[in-house]
């Protein structure tokens, strides 16, 4: 019995250890939220220079959505503000079935910039593929529609996380 305890306590220890000094050892870090460089931001102009409608708003919320779950509060009026411009939204075929289109990537690029209070740029960031986002046809026009408006929201979603972790963790 002690002999069992003895080994669970050691098996135990070295679990403890092996995730101690991985998680050490590959750069992994936590940032508390008192030590982010933006507590607040304005989420400024958001201008959209492609053909495709709406990527605008979509850009907007995704970038409010990830602010905040990065704990930082979206309003206007704060110390920082971050402008952006969707410069390439292209949806390219991948593959066809009987001559019809059947997979498709959406490959988006844009420019941001984060103002300070002045705003005099602080810091400047392009970001475009390899965020491609690849839906496929089911044959159905209607659920085809529905699908590239979900696969914009992640190409969005991603370009949104990629730039706040681009601006808050310097």
């Amino acid at each position: 019995m002690v002999m069992l305890m003895r080994n669970t306590v050691n098996l135990l220890l070295i679990a403890v250890s092996i995730a101690l000094l991985s998680l050490c050892g590959c750069g992994y870090s936590i940032h508390p939220q008192s030590a982010l460089s933006i507590k607040e931001i304005d989420i400024g102009l958001i201008e959209n220079r492609t053909l495709e409608p709406k990527l605008q708003d979509k850009l907007r919320r995704a970038l409010t959505e990830e602010f905040m779950k990065q704990g930082i509060r979206v309003s206007s009026g704060a110390d920082y503000k971050v402008t952006g411009t969707v410069r390439s939204f292209e949806l390219v075929g991948l593959s066809e079935k009987g001559g019809v289109m059947v997979e498709y990537r959406i490959q988006v690029s844009a420019e941001f910039k984060l103002l300070d209070r002045e705003g005099k740029e602080v810091n400047a960031k392009k970001i475009s593929s390899p965020f491609f986002v690849t839906l496929t046809d089911p044959g159905d026009l209607g659920r085809l529609l529905a699908l590239k408006d979900v696969a914009e929201d992640q190409a969005m979603s991603d370009i949104s996380m990629e730039i706040v972790g681009a601006f808050i963790f310097k």
